[in-house]
């Protein structure tokens, strides 16, 4: 185990997780990688959540637009999927992680840039996967520096900071592309300069620090086979089921909310789908970061875990009725505002309880990476479902059912952890 004040006995190559010899260099690490990880997912916030569906919209028409994003969306995340832990190994392999980082980051800025001039289906589909492959390159290696540089003590912490990117940065992505939606040339080429500026940036003040490879996180196989170990553990099978299943039936509605605004809502005059998208996301992250903070607190006081996260889910499940029996934008703002609030204090709160359900305390930083299988996962084949819901089953109607059910079966399936109470 490293610790803060430990130093490398040679400094060209390291043996185990080091952040660095001093506290403030850490703090430094931390503060970068936060930023990163906000550029990452400012562009899957905003590219993701605003300007492709309007990109898919302008290529097939309005009839069409909920099949195409789903092919869209199905396409890439299979490159998505494939290219993170190829990149990963790659990176492991090579010992490195910078070149990764910024070659990830000025590839998929390329790409993106050329995105918002395409005009057909086809084109969307082939530029939105090679620029997921690329931000995949770019965070596997982002995600790999966290065991690399921090020490097994600090895990908890540089988690807890590193995964304030998720709402900073889809908040802001989702701003600028309303901001900027009117024109989608300019708003593609205005986030392809963001990342490869963070990309730029983040490799020039955080310098490499040359791994071991018997340092180096493990190997595509090796992981495979870290998955399916944990697993193993019941507790941390149903915290695993739990957490997918939340974020599956969250992303599910999240993915299509410019559809929905568009298709569903009456919008009061001044007000765009593209504006009101922000709209929401800026309610969602200030009703989660408020539910983060009072949820962890309240719950660390009372020394109870899955009352919060049975209870926090179920609500955000049975939110899904305000939108599927009202389609008014005040609808929409009270479900975002009960969504948002119930969904922060479950993710605030699971998180202790997947703290105290690790399989092995003495290989958190891999078991925590299973974990983000559950977040990752999801959000990547949340809108392919969605669309065929959408297109083939009935339209958003049971989109919103199929949400709810989803989410309330997570909730339910925490129970099941009998080691937390």
């Amino acid at each position: 185990m490293a610790s803060l004040n430990a130093k490398p006995a040679d400094d060209s190559v390291v043996e185990g997780p080091v952040a660095s010899t001093e506290p403030a260099n850490l703090r430094r690490i931390l503060t970068w990688l936060l930023l990163a990880n906000s550029a990452m997912y400012l562009i899957y916030g905003g590219i993701g959540g605003v300007l492709n569906p309007l990109l898919v919209e302008r290529a097939v028409g309005a009839a069409d637009k909920v099949s195409a994003l789903g092919i869209v969306y199905g396409v890439s995340a299979i490159f998505a999927t494939l290219a993170n832990p190829i990149a990963g190994a790659f990176s492991d392999r090579v010992g490195r992680r910078n070149p990764f980082i910024l070659g990830g980051a000025v590839l998929a800025a390329v790409v993106l840039a050329i995105l918002g001039s395409v005009h057909t289906l086809l084109l969307v589909a082939l530029f939105w996967s090679l620029g997921q492959m690329f931000m995949n390159v770019l965070q596997a290696a982002i995600t790999a520096m966290v065991p690399d540089r921090v020490p097994t003590e600090r895990l908890g912490t540089a988690s807890a900071v590193v995964g304030l990117g998720l709402p900073v940065g889809g908040l802001v992505g989702a701003i600028v592309a309303g901001i900027l939606s009117t024109s989608l040339g300019i708003a593609y080429l205005t986030f392809a300069v963001i990342i490869a500026f963070f990309g730029v940036l983040f490799t020039w003040r955080v310098k490499d620090v040359p791994l071991n490879r018997k340092s180096a996180t493990p190997g595509v196989r090796a992981q495979i086979a870290a998955f399916t170990d944990a697993l193993r553990v019941a507790d941390f099978r149903w915290a695993f089921i739990g957490r997918a299943l939340l974020v599956l039936g969250f992303f599910s509605v999240y993915g299509y909310q410019l559809y929905i605004l568009q298709d569903r809502v009456d919008l009061p005059s001044g007000i765009s789908p593209a504006g009101g998208t922000s709209i929401l996301s800026v309610i969602s992250t200030l009703t989660m970061g408020i539910a983060v903070a009072a949820g962890g607190t309240l719950s660390d006081r009372l020394g109870r875990r899955k009352i919060f996260v049975a209870v926090s889910g179920t609500i955000a499940g049975l939110a899904v009725l305000i939108p599927l029996l009202f389609t008014s934008w005040l609808a929409m703002i009270v479900f975002t505002l009960v969504n948002g609030l119930a969904f922060g204090c479950f993710m605030a709160v699971d998180t202790a309880v997947v703290a105290t359900v690790l399989p092995s305390k003495g290989d958190a930083a891999r078991d925590m990476g299973v974990l983000n299988v559950a977040n990752a996962g999801p959000q990547i084949i949340a809108p392919f479902l969605a669309s065929l819901l959408i297109a083939h089953l009935g339209g958003y109607d049971t989109l919103f059912v199929y949400s709810g059910i989803v989410t309330v079966v997570g909730a339910i399936s925490v129970y099941r952890i009998r080691s937390v109470r």
